[in-house]
């Protein structure tokens, strides 16, 4: 169980929106740091410290969520192995 599943099934809304971030983590991780990157600039490095603290924190969400994508698709794959091969007696 992931740090993000404990938002699932809570409200429909995050359900859809964490199922589309599914396998996008390095993207999301990849926007969060250019938000962060123009809010440093716009802020003259002010807030450097934790801005870096955001982008870390981005970081090891978008891997969880890019092996959530990986779990879910070993499962989808195990189960259509485990279908083809029943035995029909």
């Amino acid at each position: 169980m992931g740090f993000l599943d404990r938002f699932r099934n809570k409200n429909k809304y995050v359900d859809k929106a964490l199922d589309a971030a599914e396998g996008s983590g390095d993207k999301v991780a990849s926007g969060v740091d250019k938000a962060t990157d123009f809010v440093d600039d716009k802020t003259g490095g002010k807030y450097s410290e934790h801005l870096d603290k955001v982008d870390d924190a981005a970081a090891k969400v978008g891997d969880e969520l890019d092996e959530d994508a990986d779990d879910a698709a070993s499962t989808a794959e195990e189960s259509s192995e485990t279908e083809g091969t029943s035995d029909s007696a």
